[in-house]
């Protein structure tokens, strides 16, 4: 049984639309997938109905922007009730504050030659709702400054880059919190990739699991060293942990993240269902 729990689709920065997002997980025969857009829950319905269509289980969920100590750190929450009014007030005011960042950034690249502007940004985004700097890259991409995502991460929009803006994110305790509150269950993704360990320390990780109750969190991910999965592997075990895999998947938007070039364990998934079934959440159909 092939498990991904943690993939995008166009209603954040993945470039599948939900229904073509399930089609492909089919064709890689993937059992289960999570789709876990950023700060949204837009897609989930239509994903569900394909799912339904095409012979795929799909684990309702969100990635949700946070941060720890000054720096953004990601989220997943997993069967969260969609009407709760807490989380979708959270969810709310990150994406607003994701929506004028982009402005402040356009000004920033304005300024330092690359000339685009807010409606660049939209013609490639789509119906996206969940706007990000992904949006702005490919919107660079379309006028010919980089030739991809990475470039434009690297060169223009990570932080100490010409295009870099900070933007609003939820405490992350508070995040865990709100998706309990929605009877979710949460995990940490990618927890040690691009430097986040540097805020995401394993006496960190022990405190959110024990004072807060963090359900679980992802270890096998590309963005991840060989060492730093069996760290990851071993600190979850100690802590009682749903550990995870997954792809993290965003279509053509981010290289080397097949669908289900990582997985979760059957067993890991069904106790993470067990978890969320026991807060009152939502499981995957």
């Amino acid at each position: 049984m092939r498990i991904d729990l943690h993939t995008h689709s166009t209603v954040s920065d993945g470039t599948d639309s939900p229904t073509r997002l399930v089609m492909r997980a089919s064709a890689a025969r993937l059992a289960v997938i999570g789709l876990t857009d950023h700060d949204t829950f837009d897609g989930l319905a239509e994903a569900m109905a394909a799912g339904a269509r095409f012979g795929v289980t799909v684990l309702p969920g969100v990635e949700i922007s946070c941060q720890q100590n000054g720096r953004e750190v990601h989220l997943l929450g997993y069967g969260v009730r969609t009407d709760d009014a807490d989380l979708n007030a959270e969810l709310a005011l990150i994406r607003n504050s994701r929506n004028g960042r982009l402005l402040r950034m356009i000004q920033a690249l304005q300024s330092a030659g690359v000339r685009i502007g807010i409606e660049d940004v939209h013609r490639v985004a789509g119906t996206a709702s969940s706007l990000g700097r992904p949006h702005i890259a490919d919107a660079m991409i379309a006028k010919g400054y980089v030739d991809d995502r990475d470039e434009a991460f690297r060169d223009w929009l990570n932080e100490g880059r010409p295009g870099f803006v900070r933007r609003y994110a939820c405490d992350l305790a508070r995040g865990v919190d709100l998706v309990h509150g929605a009877a979710g269950a949460a995990v940490l993704a990618h927890p040690w990739a691009r430097g986040a360990d540097a805020v995401l320390t394993p006496e960190v990780i022990t405190g959110l699991a024990r004072e807060h109750q963090l359900e679980g969190i992802e270890v096998d991910h590309q963005d991840h060293t060989a060492a730093q999965r069996s760290l990851l592997f071993d600190l979850g075990g100690r802590l009682g942990l749903v550990r995870t895999g997954s792809s993290d998947y965003h279509g053509t938007g981010k290289k080397n993240h097949e669908l289900g070039c990582n997985t979760t364990r059957e067993t890991a998934y069904r106790e993470l269902c067990r978890r969320i079934a026991l807060r009152g959440g939502v499981l995957g159909r």
